[in-house]
């Protein structure tokens, strides 16, 4: 791989303790602000750059649960309320037992805290799901808009015929709505293991993708809707479709920007970039994609072979030789921030389209722990 983006700053977090490590990042930016959020042990944590990533602040725990999924894409997420910084994540009280336990809640629900100080101190959590134990799979998605719209997504066991998609929606991270089905099979199940994305283009709309399972195949599907209550029927994405009689455990990345609607996911092997309407495109082999849009630029980010990979402009880069469960998200300057698990640490590299784009900007390895 020819490295074609540049790593230009480095920063790192954790572990948390020696039986903590760092686990999951998460991203929102507002301004040259990132915040950020991850998981650690039984805690969740919550730590913010005021220079675009170059420096973090240390983290403050946010909230702790007896027993807090962090495998698998199941870690905190984190978007901005209207004045508010708003994290959410599955928790419960009582271990599954078994194979197939993966270390899940049997009582999980879906938790939101909010911080109206910039994350010095966070709110007693509340319930999202209106109905107990409904996301004990630990998988979800959360995003906001520029007004401050909250909408949360995820795979939902409220009924025993199979795993649902389901959905609320909130305007400041402490009251949300009777929850709504967003997409049920027609074969009994959506994909049971693998996390929803959701984004809010700037019309309003609000996007939900999910990997779905019909007729043998585990393809991906978006589903649209204007008031967050009746979505559309859903679309396939891809021009391929993978025949799986088992779950991969990995969703794909979905960014709205301007009129665009971006997705990336893996099929078999490999990850895709597409637009709907669009040919898809192959970026690589490997897993865990995610996707940011910034500068007119779309931004890619997974794992191969145990690497972490960027990409961009059809261009890739290999940013470390191990890492797993990469992220991104975009910057104030037309550049974006990854971050990504690493030898039981969040490390992040601010990347730029080109050397041009580094100039002025200083290259380093800062830590704070």
């Amino acid at each position: 791989m020819t490295p074609l983006l540049l790593i230009a700053l480095a920063a790192s977090l954790g572990p948390m303790g020696p039986d903590a490590p760092a686990h999951e990042p998460q991203m929102v930016t507002r301004g040259s602000v990132v915040m950020m959020t991850f998981g650690a042990g039984k805690q969740i944590y919550f730590s913010a750059s005021s220079n675009g990533g170059e420096t973090f602040s240390d983290p403050v725990k946010v909230a702790e649960g007896s027993v807090l999924p962090l495998t698998r894409h199941r870690g905190p997420r984190i978007a901005l309320a209207a004045g508010a910084i708003v994290i959410t994540a599955v928790t419960g009280k009582t271990l599954s037992e078994g194979p197939h336990a993966h270390g899940l809640p049997t009582d999980g629900d879906l938790i939101a805290w909010r911080s109206t100080d910039g994350g010095k101190s966070w709110s007693k959590g509340a319930v999202v799901n209106d109905v107990p134990g409904a996301p004990t799979e630990g998988l979800h998605a959360l995003t906001s808009d520029a007004k401050g719209n909250l909408f949360a997504a995820w795979l939902d066991k409220r009924s025993a015929k199979g795993t649902k998609l389901y959905g609320a929606h909130s305007t400041d991270g402490v009251h949300w709505s009777k929850n709504v089905l967003i997409y049920d099979s027609p074969e009994g199940t959506i994909c049971e293991c693998c996390h929803p994305s959701a984004a809010i283009a700037a019309d309003g709309q609000i996007l939900v993708m999910w990997r779905n399972w019909l007729g043998g195949a585990r393809d991906m599907y978006l589903a649209k809707s204007r008031d967050g209550v009746m979505f559309t029927k859903p679309a396939k994405l891809g021009e391929g479709s993978w025949q799986l009689n088992a779950c991969p455990m990995d969703g794909g990345g979905l960014v709205a920007s301007g009129k665009q609607v971006v997705t990336a996911w893996r099929r078999g092997e490999q990850v895709f970039l597409d637009q709907p309407g669009q040919a898809e495109k192959l970026m690589g082999a490997g897993k865990d994609v995610a996707i940011a849009a910034s500068g007119g630029q779309i931004y890619a980010i997974w794992t191969s072979a145990g690497a972490v990979v960027a990409w961009t402009a059809d261009k890739s880069t290999e940013l470390a030789k191990s890492g797993a469960f990469p992220t991104l998200t975009s910057l104030a300057d037309g550049g974006v921030l990854a971050a990504w698990e690493e030898n039981g640490s969040i490390v992040t590299r601010r990347l730029a389209r080109n050397l041009a784009a580094d100039q002025t900007a200083r290259s380093g390895d800062r830590s704070r722990r």
